[in-house]
């Protein structure tokens, strides 16, 4: 006669062989619970190994607990309940349907049990650490859909980087040096695409979300991903071309923007990467969707906040393999903006926009509730959190490019004054030129009120304003042209409501460092808009780490005193500074001169002298036209 024999947690039938025959838990019930003869050579009743173990009448129930390991990743634990009892159960008991704990027989209750099993098998998991956070946002997924799991993690905020297997070396094909937190976010970015799914980049300004973008199109990891589309405002199109060209030269770029843009896919598919503008991503949807892309990078990703918009609409049925954003400002208004853009890093994680905002209030406990979602999905780093890597000073050239409109215009005013001077030209003679680059309004006055954002330029210096403002810091503008001053410091107190003052030479000397104290002691955001004539010298204003020039000066000595007034002694942040100019016009020749006399000079601030220099570049200028490719 055979007995029953325990095995560990497993109650069986001993073999003649020595083995053990394991029943269903129905069999066992009826055999040893309720005493029935259901095998001819095992009596009914409690014999052997069986005598000495209770057996339990409720079944267990099992479920899915995450909790958090010593290393901080999310733990994946197989429980079971059964009347109060708890108990640690594995997939094996699963599968065979019951198991023996602590002297008592349970059977496993067998609907609960396939819930489990479908979880983990869908997901691709197994009791354990979860380093895979394409499993653990599915698994969370899984909860909101009422999956039987117990979600111990759920105030939990992860690191995204915690996730990231531990690799050396820097990204190949890219030139130049990485910081370590460049490095750990180009990791992070490739483990994400490997994982086939998506993430957000949100560093703040200045540390270097593009070139950790273009870090991971160079080296995505062992897998080759297939063309990359980038999608940007158009004003930055060129500064992407030109920045891909200097970090990754070996990379064939497409920019897909303007009258002769290409209307054939296999023109697309010729290229590594193709940069084009959100407007383009919504003309030409069908063309860019005839692309299976690698990977589709969103830059300025606010600009999908708002999920009415077409843009958003657009670029969401852009086909992917996985879904990069990258914006310094996640949230500026609603958290409906940071759902519209995890919808594209992420579909259908956050569930649909209704539900998203039935479970998450707009206040700060549905920021807290959703924070622990998606943060392993986001990656933000702080000016401050890694300042120790920085250098004092972080600058930031900002290549923009004229709208079609705006370039034939500036081309016919450029030819006008090229007509009329021709050999004869001075810095006087293309004045209108660098006036037309701060803004057109600043050539015409038809006395009716001119909106500045009508200007590609002013639109991008207030998409950086309202990174900057949003992180409640301070900043000081420079431009030279007193109308442009006041549009742009009427521009900030109406949009932003933030304090704003002016410092030229309208506002008496005695009058400025008063001006100045006010700004320093505002709390949160604030803006100065400064002459680099009457800011450049004497006035300390470390108050502010954001500098912009936002039309560049024919005398670079003077840009790097007007830079001095935020970088020096008594600030404790790097100092970002942008250099707004546009391409093709006069302000990119001032650039390219900027470059050549710092590389001949034996320090950053340069002299004025050059006369036969300056005629050379003053008739480079009335050459340069933004309609010559």
């Amino acid at each position: 006669m055979r007995q029953w024999k325990l095995q560990g947690r497993v109650l069986g039938l001993s073999t003649a062989d020595g083995g053990l025959l394991v029943p269903s838990a129905d069999e066992i019930y009826e055999s040893v619970v309720e005493g029935r003869n259901i095998w001819t050579d095992v009596p009914g009743g409690a014999t052997g190994d069986a005598a000495g173990i209770r057996l339990s009448r409720y079944p267990v129930s099992p479920a899915l607990v995450i909790d958090l390991a010593d290393d901080h990743l999310p733990l994946i634990r197989l429980t079971g309940t059964s009347h109060e009892t708890a108990t640690e159960l594995s997939l094996d008991d699963l599968t065979r349907g019951h198991l023996v704990a602590g002297g008592v027989w349970y059977p496993v209750e067998p609907g609960s049990a396939a819930e489990v099993r479908e979880v983990l098998e869908r997901l691709d998991l197994e009791p354990g650490k979860i380093r895979s956070v394409r499993q653990f946002l599915g698994l969370k997924q899984s909860i909101a859909a009422g999956a039987p799991v117990e979600d111990r993690t759920a105030d939990v905020r992860f690191d995204p980087l915690a996730f990231t297997p531990e690799m050396a070396g820097a990204p190949s094909g890219v030139r130049g040096t990485l910081y370590d937190y460049q490095t750990s976010g180009w990791q992070w970015l490739r483990f994400v695409v490997s994982e086939r799914i998506g993430g957000l980049l949100a560093d703040e300004m200045g540390l270097g979300k593009t070139l950790q973008i273009i870090s991971v199109i160079s080296d995505p990891g062992p897998e080759p991903v297939g063309p990359v589309l980038i999608a940007a405002p158009g004003s930055i199109l060129e500064n992407w071309k030109r920045e891909l060209a200097r970090f990754a030269p070996h990379l064939k770029v497409l920019k897909h923007h303007g009258s002769r843009r290409t209307g054939r896919p296999a023109d697309l598919l010729d290229h590594d990467v193709v940069v084009t503008s959100y407007d383009n991503v919504v003309r030409d949807n069908s063309l860019l969707n005839m692309v299976e892309w690698g990977i589709v990078v969103l830059d300025e990703a606010q600009y999908i906040r708002n999920p009415d918009a077409q843009r958003t609409k657009s670029a969401k049925r852009l086909r992917r393999r996985a879904g990069l954003a990258v914006t310094g400002t996640p949230v500026e208004n609603r958290l409906r903006d940071l759902w519209s853009i995890m919808d594209f890093v992420l579909p259908g994680y956050l569930g649909d926009q209704g539900t998203f905002e039935q479970r998450f209030g707009d206040d700060s406990d549905g920021a807290g509730r959703l924070e622990p979602l998606v943060s392993p999905a986001i990656l933000r780093r702080r000016v401050s959190e890694v300042a120790t890597d920085l250098p004092e000073r972080i600058d930031i050239p900002q290549v923009i490019e004229l709208e079609p409109e705006e370039a034939a215009l500036y081309d016919e005013i450029r030819t006008q004054i090229h007509q009329q001077f021709g050999q004869a030209a001075t810095l006087v003679a293309i004045t209108a030129l660098r006036q037309f680059c701060a803004h057109p309004a600043l050539l015409r006055d038809s006395g009716k009120p001119v909106d500045p954002a009508s200007f590609s330029k002013f639109r991008r210096l207030v998409e950086i304003l309202e990174e900057i403002f949003s992180r409640h810091e301070k900043v000081i503008i420079f431009t030279s042209f007193t109308k442009m001053a006041d549009m742009i410091a009427s521009h900030i107190r109406s949009t932003f409501g933030v304090f704003t003052g002016c410092i030229d030479g309208r506002l008496h000397t005695d009058d400025r460092q008063p001006l100045i104290d006010r700004f320093s002691a505002a709390v949160g955001a604030a803006a100065l808009v400064l002459n680099p004539k009457a800011g450049g010298v004497g006035l300390n204003i470390t108050a502010a780490n954001h500098v912009i020039h936002y039309n560049l000066e024919w005398n670079p000595a003077m840009e790097d005193q007007a830079s001095a007034r935020a970088y020096r002694r008594g600030q404790t942040l790097p100092v970002t500074v942008h250099r707004l100019f546009l391409a093709g016009t006069v302000e990119e020749v001032v650039d390219e001169r900027l470059h050549r006399k710092r590389e001949l000079s034996a320090t950053a601030v340069v002299g004025v002298e050059g006369r036969h220099e300056d005629y050379a570049d003053i008739l480079a200028a009335l050459q340069r036209s933004p309609l010559t490719p």
